[in-house]
């Protein structure tokens, strides 16, 4: 058993390594009060848009000592699932989907927290204490505490950013009652560079370190509920599931690692779907084709959707058919995707 909390961390951190994680770092729940003002700044400026649950519990949200007062320790992990091609590639054929990286192999929540998991228990085994582990599952300021405990930095496009890893990675965390040494945080980096700023087709950043949701391409085709904004959707181009434009140009990622876990890449499917493919799933159809993915979740009507507005985005008059098809879709927001779509797309 470790006889001083420095050789625990020490073990702890080598094997977080062997589990599959690239980076581990300590932090304490008291270490991010900034959090508690920028979350309220946020919120009133309505930037959260249809994501009411940002609203609630912000006393847990805006404080982790909060959210579990028993806990001394929380190890910050990260894990790459750096890509091995271009994102921005799949922007330029526009008949065929571009799907955000993360979401190309299975479930990132399923395979982070089993690693998590798996560390959680070794932890208790070497050392006592009790543990609680969360993956983007619980009103945890995980991009806060990554940076305090030294994982990387939140750049201008409000993602973390690492030295070591880019901006391509996963956020873990192990809470514990356990006593570990904290790693120092880390500093911004970014400089005067504000490429992912200016590369964002919808203009979502107001000002560098602030992002409006409400007009995030992520956020549509994710968490919005209902019709995306006339004048937004030609810019959600050919962009079905997520975007990665303001990821995929950061120069950080010249430092980015090859993920050790092949399964976030999936098969290579969806890096080149055709749209008239995906338009004729129905939700069994839908439900088989993603089971195990993160795109299950916004379900049918909302992934048609966003395979109509990228059909209208595509110009191609072979697709009008498609379309129209849909015209009269139960759904009435898949119904009005599929007019505009038609009304955009010329006549083969």
């Amino acid at each position: 058993m470790p006889r001083t909390p420095d050789r625990l961390k020490e073990r702890l951190i080598a094997r977080a390594r062997e589990e599959g994680f690239d980076l581990a770092r300590v932090t304490t729940p008291d270490a991010v009060p900034e959090v508690s003002d920028r979350l309220r700044a946020f919120l009133n400026a309505g930037y959260h848009g249809q994501m009411g649950w940002m609203a609630e519990r912000t006393h847990w949200r805006s404080n982790p000592a909060a959210l579990w007062p028993e806990a001394r320790s929380i190890l910050m992990l990260a894990e790459s699932y750096t890509p091995d091609h271009d994102p921005l590639e799949a922007l330029q054929r526009k008949d065929r989907a571009a799907v955000s990286v993360y979401a190309h192999g299975r479930d990132y929540h399923d395979i982070v927290k089993k690693r998590l998991k798996r560390l959680a228990r070794w932890l208790i085994a070497e050392a006592g204490g009790e543990v609680k582990v969360f993956v983007d599952t619980a009103p945890v300021p995980e991009k806060a505490l990554g940076q305090a405990a030294g994982l990387g930095w939140q750049g201008k496009h409000t993602n973390l950013v690492s030295r070591d890893l880019g901006n391509w990675f996963f956020i873990g965390s192990i809470f514990s009652t356990l006593s570990l040494p904290p790693d120092a945080p880390d500093s911004d980096h970014c400089g005067s560079c504000r490429k992912c700023l200016d590369i964002c087709p919808t203009d979502a950043f107001p000002a560098p370190y602030q992002l409006d949701a409400r007009r995030c391409i992520s956020y549509l085709t994710i968490e919005h509920k209902g019709p995306v904004d006339r004048d937004l959707r030609p810019q959600l181009g050919n962009r079905i599931y997520g975007c990665d434009d303001c990821l995929a140009i950061c120069p950080w990622n010249k430092f980015a690692q090859t993920a050790r876990d092949m399964s976030h890449h999936g098969n290579g499917s969806l890096q080149s779907t055709d749209l008239e493919d995906l338009a004729g799933l129905d939700d069994a159809g839908f439900r088989m084709r993603f089971s195990g993915s993160a795109i299950k979740r916004i379900g049918r009507d909302r992934f048609l959707r966003n395979v109509l507005y990228a059909i209208g985005n595509s110009g191609a008059a072979r697709m009008r058919p498609i379309a129209q098809r849909h015209c009269d879709d139960p759904d009435p927001t898949v119904a009005d995707a599929a007019r505009w779509a038609a009304l955009r797309l010329p006549k083969a």
